[in-house]
C-alpha cells in the first residue's frame, strides 16, 4: 500500500485577486500627491483617472490630473451606463470610467480610483467589494492653511470647501480605513496605504469586483 506524499496535499492555494481600491477624502487633503508618489513607485498598480467638466488648471496636465473633457461626452458616457460614479461638485461634472477598470482588473492589476466623498457612496453601492480609504488632514486648521496656500479660491469659495470638509469628515463611518496625511510627511500616509493595501491581500476570503 502507497503512501501520499505530503507534497501532493498542500492543501487550498491562496488566490489574491486584484482589487480596487478607492481613495477619497476632503479637497485639500493631499490625494494627488499621495496618488502621484504611488504612480511613481508602484508600478504593480493602474491608476483611472477621473473624468472632469471643469476648464484645465495651468499647472494640470490632461489625462495625469484628470481627463478633461467636454459635457457631452460626458452625458453620452453618464447615459449609457459607462461611469462607475459621478457627481455635480461645485457646478462641474466630475466621474470614474468603468471600461479602463474593467480592463485593468481583468489583467489582474489592482486599480485606484481618487474620488470625493458623494462619489465613494455610489461606488460602495455599485461595487461593495472595493476597499474605501478615508484621507484627512490633522486638523480643520491645517486644511485652511492648504487650500490658501493653493491661490485658486476665492474668499467664497474656501469657505463653501471648508464647510464640505466638515460635513464629509462625518462619513468616515462609511469607509473600511482613514488614514491621516500630515503636511510634509507624504510618506507616512502612503506607507499607511500600501500596509491597508497588503493586509487585505492577506485576507483568507478575498474582495471579488464584479463590474456591469
Amino acid at each position: 500500500m502507497s503512501e501520499t506524499s505530503p507534497d501532493n496535499n498542500t492543501g487550498p492555494e491562496l488566490v489574491r485577486k486584484p482589487a480596487l481600491i478607492v481613495l477619497s477624502g476632503p479637497s485639500g487633503v493631499g490625494k494627488d500627491a499621495v496618488l502621484h508618489y504611488l504612480k511613481k513607485s508602484s508600478p504593480s498598480f493602474k491608476f483611472v483617472t477621473t473624468m472632469t467638466t471643469r476648464s484645465r488648471r495651468p499647472n494640470e496636465k490632461d489625462n495625469v490630473d484628470y481627463h478633461f473633457v467636454g459635457k457631452d461626452e460626458f452625458e453620452k458616457l453618464l447615459k449609457n451606463n459607462e461611469l462607475l460614479e459621478s457627481a455635480c461638485v461645485y457646478g462641474n461634472w466630475y466621474g470614474s470610467p468603468k471600461e479602463p477598470i474593467r480592463q485593468a482588473l481583468k489583467q489582474g492589476y489592482d486599480v485606484m480610483v481618487k474620488v470625493d466623498v458623494q462619489g465613494a457612496a455610489t461606488i460602495k453601492k455599485l461595487a461593495p467589494q472595493a476597499i474605501f480609504i478615508f484621507m484627512m488632514p490633522p486638523s480643520i486648521d491645517e486644511l485652511t492653511s492648504r487650500l490658501t496656500q493653493r491661490y485658486t479660491e476665492s474668499r467664497e469659495s474656501l469657505v463653501t470647501r471648508l464647510q464640505a470638509a466638515q460635513n464629509e469628515m462625518e462619513q468616515i463611518s462609511n469607509f473600511d480605513y482613514v488614514v491621516v496625511n500630515p503636511r510634509n510627511q507624504i510618506e507616512s500616509a502612503v506607507n499607511e496605504i500600501r500596509a491597508i493595501i497588503t493586509a487585505e491581500k492577506c485576507r483568507v476570503q478575498q474582495r471579488e469586483i464584479n463590474l456591469l
